[in-house]
């Protein structure tokens, strides 16, 4: 299927093995592994960082295997889950450092359009996430108040 901001197809890529419970050599631990993502999350890590660190660091190949959780199941029940999800807070920093380069390059219109298709994903997945309770009904993308609201 042809992606929808590029006349190109998507490329393949590898996918994780199908797996019910972890494997022998993983890390299985449930509370320590609560434990260490807590403790990462304070430190200022993502949750797609934690992820990364506890395959590479502590050897937990998926915490959902390991604990029967989602990593932001962990975060929201120990009061640590972020008000707005990852991927809709990466987006709207592209479109502020996007917003802050053309301030100072207003001729630039390759990134002009650049602009206008990350603000269209961003407004796409608040409409997705407002519908589905995890933003609150209404919300709107803004950027005056994205460059306050990345700023917390």
């Amino acid at each position: 299927m042809a992606r929808m901001y590029a006349r190109r197809r998507g490329t393949s890529g590898s996918i994780r093995p199908y797996r019910k419970e972890a494997p022998e050599w993983s890390n299985t631990d449930a509370a320590e592994i609560e434990k260490i993502v807590v403790d990462l999350h304070k430190d200022g890590m993502s949750s797609s960082q934690i992820g990364l660190a506890l395959r590479d660091k502590y050897g937990v190949p998926d915490v959902k295997l390991a604990t029967g959780k989602r990593l932001n199941e962990i975060l929201r029940e120990n009061g640590l889950e972020s008000e707005i999800p990852e991927d809709l807070r990466n987006l709207m920093q592209r479109a502020l450092g996007i917003r802050k380069h053309l301030a100072e390059n207003k001729k630039d219109v390759h990134n002009i359009r650049q602009l206008q298709i990350t603000e269209s994903k961003v407004r796409r997945l608040a409409r997705y996430y407002s519908k589905s309770g995890k933003m609150p009904k209404g919300w709107t993308y803004k950027p005056e108040a994205a460059e306050i609201l990345l700023s917390r």
